[in-house]
């Protein structure tokens, strides 16, 4: 028993011993380590003054400062909404383009979208101009010349009976039954031809105001493009106002109005 405990003892003063030896072997190593061999911290040196820096020596920016910042982000801000504006101004060579191509797509393209009523507006009016023009001078020109044709063979025989309805139609119901008395009517013959003439004549004129319309629909894609970055200060205006001059000891006292336009 009591030798047990005296090797037990030799035992753990021996282990004690190395682990005092090793310690200070390992407490060397590191005092032996160059400085410039030590790992850099992760952390850079910014991070570590920012993180690092007394609590005393950390000031807030003054007003002059926070004013600087603010009127140096107002300028950024601004430099960056006019390049947007700059980046997406539409060019005017593809807005004349698009809309010669299909009336209405320069608007589009210029995003003034509250024109589309008015170009569609406008060729609808003149496409139904167009049509119920053409639709009745052909209707008068049948007219016309069926009568003429009809007046023909009527002097080249009496008894000829077959008249055609197309200029029938516009009499009365009750002359109606006695086309030849109106065959070789010549008032009734230069009637339709007026008629047919006139409603030619505005057939022509819905179609060269179409063209034209069409084209002022090219030149509005065009100066919208030209004049998209194009600024109207809210300033324009023009005052008149009541005003007094004073008296002076070279003039006396006025009263009269002054006009001012602000540009």
């Amino acid at each position: 028993m009591l030798g047990n405990i005296k090797f037990n003892r030799v035992i753990c003063f021996w282990l004690w011993m190395t682990v005092i030896c090793t310690w200070n072997g390992y407490a060397q190593e590191i005092e032996a380590i160059p400085t410039d061999t030590i790992p850099v911290m992760l952390l850079d040196s910014v991070s570590a003054e920012l993180i690092f820096e007394p609590a005393e020596t950390q000031t807030l920016p003054d007003s002059t400062t926070q004013e600087a910042f603010l009127v140096a982000d107002s300028v950024f801000l601004k430099e960056g909404l006019e390049m947007d504006k700059k980046i997406s101004k539409p060019n005017s060579t593809k807005a004349v383009i698009y809309s010669a191509i299909v009336p209405g797509l320069g608007q589009i393209y210029n995003r003034k979208y509250w024109k589309l009523p008015l170009v569609y507006g406008g060729f609808m009016g003149f496409i139904y101009a167009i049509t119920w023009n053409n639709q009745t001078y052909q209707d008068y020109y049948q007219a016309y010349t069926d009568i003429m044709e009809d007046a023909r063979l009527y002097g080249l025989d009496e008894n000829y009976s077959n008249f055609r309805d197309s200029w029938k139609d516009y009499l009365s119901r009750t002359n109606r039954e006695n086309p030849e008395n109106w065959v070789n009517n010549t008032t009734f013959q230069d009637q339709l031809k007026r008629k047919k003439d006139y409603f030619r004549r505005y057939r022509d004129l819905s179609i060269i105001l179409a063209v034209g319309f069409y084209f002022i629909c090219m030149v509005d894609a065009y100066v919208d493009a030209e004049l998209f970055n194009f600024d109207i200060s809210q300033d324009l205006s023009m005052r008149v106002e009541p005003v007094v001059v004073p008296q002076t000891g070279y003039t006396p006292r006025m009263v009269g109005l002054n006009w001012s336009i602000t540009f």
